[in-house]
């Protein structure tokens, strides 16, 4: 019995080293992670579909995030402020007469990579090449859809004004149609990329143009930080008793996101990260991931019924494709693939509305708007991860097929997730759709929802309330005047 205890123990931390030695802390960033470190990763249980003999692909659709980007000046200005917080920690020690042994050997020079940057948030070199890489392999897995001389109307190109979205749009379209041109050695060619202002586009930023939704993530930053705030504690205290230093919780978060911003720019993974336990990489993970759920998933049905017209987009370009289908119409003068670059932001509510990354019975959930609960925090396994739903370059890509005419139906739709196929619980669990069960099944339940009445009904409230709001403020303000009255103003201009 004693020497079956001592293999067992024996046994169970061999196990535990090796998990360690195998974990990759690129592939556990949230939204931070880059597109090579997940795309290949897929669910082992999952079986894609057999495409049908004779069914071909006639158009396509993409809503994909922009690829890595720089830290913006906000996190900028963060980093510095770390470095100068590393530094009087370290001089806090040697007035302490601690000894320095423990302390990491990177602490004791570390300058902020980003010292010194006025901008931030561009597209860095390795989300052009996600996106250019991407182009390449779509127009090589899709050729029947990319065969057709260009045109802006054939192959429109839609993005953000955010220009990390555009240059992707750019990177991508340089891929898309490499060798096609006249410029330069590769045989570039000129394409049309096209956005709408940042006030009114409310396909691919109809976050920003929610003001609901902006109300609403503002008032979640307190339930954030209460969930945060017993794992970052937990782990401040673990690392200040490992280094002995007084490391504090803004500390702790800030040395995870330079971990994050040193893995997927830089390549480094033996200085912030090395900080951290897997088990604490885990944990901070799951925090990030849990941030996305709430303000971005499927946390609250606002954050993606509030994408509908995307989702119109989305069908409207499949119907009229069937049309042309249909009507078999001359090539080249119907549109055969609409492609979109955006944000997580935009990416996210997309996938919700797919109904993609469910556990069990929660489509049906979600449908009758009932809350879902939060993804179970690790070891438990769980299928809603940033990395996976989000990372840079992350993409959605749904193709319409025509299938000859013995088919159980004559247009199917397969859903794509970062170039995989997806399973679909509003159709059985498929990523082979036939068009009109995805059409009433998936897409048009969420038809109910209006973006406006969604997203500005208060401010229509309010419309009708603005004269007696000002009439009120103006007899307090003179009110004020005739008396006594100390009360500070509040600036409100009449």
């Amino acid at each position: 019995m004693a020497m079956a205890a001592i293999l067992l123990l024996f046994l169970t931390l061999f196990s535990n080293s090796k998990a360690d030695r195998d974990f990759d802390v690129r592939q556990h960033l949230s939204t931070v992670t880059r597109y090579g470190a997940v795309k290949d990763i897929v669910g082992n249980s999952f079986i894609p579909s057999d495409i049908p003999q004779g069914c071909t692909p006639i158009h396509l659709n993409l809503v994909a995030r922009h690829g890595t980007r720089s830290p913006t000046k906000k996190r900028v200005r963060e980093m510095e402020k770390l470095a100068s917080h590393i530094k009087e920690l370290i001089e806090d020690a040697k007035q302490r007469n601690l000894s320095l042994q423990k302390v990491p050997a990177w602490f004791h020079n570390w300058e902020s990579p980003w010292k010194g940057k006025l901008k931030g948030g561009e597209l860095d070199i390795k989300g052009e090449e996600e996106l250019y890489q991407l182009g390449i392999r779509v127009r090589e897995r899709f050729p029947d859809i990319f065969n057709e001389e260009y045109h802006p109307d054939v192959y429109p190109i839609k993005t953000t004004q955010i220009p990390r979205a555009s240059a992707s749009a750019v990177a991508f379209g340089m891929g898309l149609f490499s060798g096609k041109g006249s410029l330069g050695p590769g045989r570039h060619r000129a394409f049309a990329v096209t956005s709408e202002s940042r006030a009114s586009d409310t396909i691919l930023r109809f976050f920003e143009c929610c003001q609901t939704y902006k109300d609403f993530r503002k008032n979640q930053e307190p339930s954030f930080n209460k969930l945060k705030e017993p794992i970052l504690t937990e782990i401040t205290s673990a690392l200040a008793k490992q280094y002995e230093f007084n490391f504090t919780i803004q500390d702790i978060s800030s040395l995870w996101f330079l971990c994050k911003q040193e893995s997927s720019l830089l390549d480094i993974t033996d200085q912030a990260c090395s900080l951290f336990s897997p088990t604490e990489v885990a944990l901070l993970e799951w925090t990030d991931d849990i941030q996305m759920f709430m303000v971005k998933g499927y946390g609250k049905s606002l954050n993606y019924r509030m994408g509908v017209p995307l989702l119109k987009d989305v069908l409207q370009s499949m119907s009229e494709a069937i049309n042309a289908d249909e009507d078999n119409q001359v090539p080249g003068s119907y549109e055969k693939a609409r492609l979109r670059f955006a944000h997580a932001e935009t990416v996210v509510p997309f996938s919700c509305l797919l109904g993609l990354f469910l556990e069990g019975s929660d489509f049906e959930r979600i449908q009758k708007e009932e809350p879902l609960d939060l993804p179970p925090k690790p070891p438990q396994k769980r299928n809603w991860r940033g990395s996976i739903v989000a990372p840079f370059a992350g993409n959605n890509m749904l193709v319409l097929y025509s299938c000859p005419a013995n088919s159980s139906s004559k247009y199917f739709v397969q859903v794509l997730h970062n170039e995989h196929p997806i399973p679909m619980p509003g159709c059985g669990g498929t990523d082979f759709c036939p068009f009109q069960v995805f059409k009433d099944k998936i897409v048009e339940p969420h038809f109910i929802h209006n973006y406006d009445t969604l997203c500005n009904a208060h401010l229509d409230e309010s419309k009708h309330k603005p004269e007696t709001s000002k009439l009120s403020q103006l007899f307090r303000w003179i009110f004020r005047l005739g008396g006594n009255d100390d009360t500070p103003s509040h600036g409100v201009e009449l």
